[in-house]
């Protein structure tokens, strides 16, 4: 695979190594430096490149000629990786996405920035996913479902047709959507819950099958790495 574009990652941590991995393996894009907050910098190279701050990071990289990734998990209910990737398109950078060989989407599916999709995610007709969305391996995404920005799913969700994940949600493994369901933002969706109906109020913890409302959630609370 040609590499004719180059690719700066935001992160240090796990989510930045797996990011790495596959831009460096399966895309048109070569990893060219790491970047993290100056506080959070304690080695000048990781993986053997550069590790710049990324407070100063447009002045080594010029936007116009290197893209970034925000490779950070759902820290604070993914508060972390959304700052970041507004941070970046403040400072004038592109966001690239990644979608696997190995995952199959329509032709029509509207992708947003800062994207990636793993392997063995099925994403079907009129699917539209926002900015800063990562779909963990194995999803699959119902025809003219809406993932809004900001969202996090986990491995093995079904998320049938016509649904709305809303903004800065997680959702986590095995859990299941009936069609013309949604949630609203800031919604934490446990392992193996099934949504049958709208929840409409932000913030709720679901749980359970069919899913009911645990607790009120918050994303100052939302700490787990």
């Amino acid at each position: 695979m040609i590499k004719n574009k180059k690719l700066i990652i935001i992160g240090l941590g796990e989510t930045a190594e797996i990011v790495y991995e596959y831009f460096t393996q399966d895309s048109t894009y070569e990893v060219v430096a790491f970047s993290v907050n100056k506080e959070y910098i304690i080695q000048s190279e990781h993986l053997g490149l550069p590790v710049v701050s990324f407070e100063e990071l447009e002045k080594f990289y010029d936007p116009k000629l290197f893209e970034v990734f925000v490779a950070i998990s759902y820290v604070k209910l993914n508060r972390t990786r959304k700052n970041l990737y507004i941070a970046a398109k403040e400072k004038g950078f592109n966001c690239a996405s990644y979608v696997s060989t190995k995952a199959f989407v329509w032709r029509n599916v509207v992708l947003g920035e800062n994207v990636f999709i793993f392997e063995n995610n099925v994403i079907q007709h009129k699917v539209i996913i926002g900015n800063n969305v990562i779909l963990w391996s194995g999803n699959h995404i119902g025809h003219q479902t809406i993932i809004e920005d900001h969202v996090y799913i986990s491995s093995h969700s079904v998320i049938s047709g016509f649904c709305r994940i809303g903004e800065s949600s997680f959702v986590g493994v095995n859990s299941s959507f009936n069609d013309y369901v949604s949630i609203a933002e800031d919604t934490i969706v446990g392992s193996g819950a099934l949504i049958v109906k709208k929840f409409e109020e932000k913030g709720q913890v679901l749980i359970g099958s069919p899913a009911k409302v645990s607790i009120k959630s918050s994303y100052e609370t939302f700490k787990i790495y």
